[in-house]
Parts: C-alpha cells; structure tokens; sequence
C-alpha cells in the first residue's frame, strides 16, 4: 500500500456486461462507467478490496 493520501489510476479494461453483481457493483463504486475509462481514488483499503473483487477487469497505476 502506498503512502497515506496517496492516489492511485484505476482503467476499466473489459466490460461489466455480464458480470456477477457484486463485480459491477464493486466497479460502479469505484467510478467507472464505460469501458476504457480512468479513475483516480484513494489508496484506501477499502478501495483497495473493490480493486481485488474486479482485478480481471482493471488495470491499476501508482500516481506520483
């Protein structure tokens, strides 16, 4: 985990069509709509936890 108030990039790589539930869920909460669209959320773990549930389909970067 990074540094207190850190944030990281969040990319929606595949499609939510499709996808259990609690996947979409879990990546509407992280802000993401359309496929191809990024994010910048806290490095929190709870952000963290939404990012694991949906792993497949993100692709996650470290902001500096």
């Amino acid at each position: 985990m990074n540094a207190p108030g850190q944030k990281i990039k969040v990319t929606l790589t595949r499609s939510i069509h499709g996808q259990l539930e609690r996947i979409a869920a879990s990546v509407r909460g992280l802000g993401l709509r359309r496929m191809h669209q990024s994010a910048l959320v806290q490095d929190t773990p709870q952000n963290r936890g939404m990012i694991e549930r949906a792993k497949h389909m993100l692709t996650v970067e470290n902001v500096k």
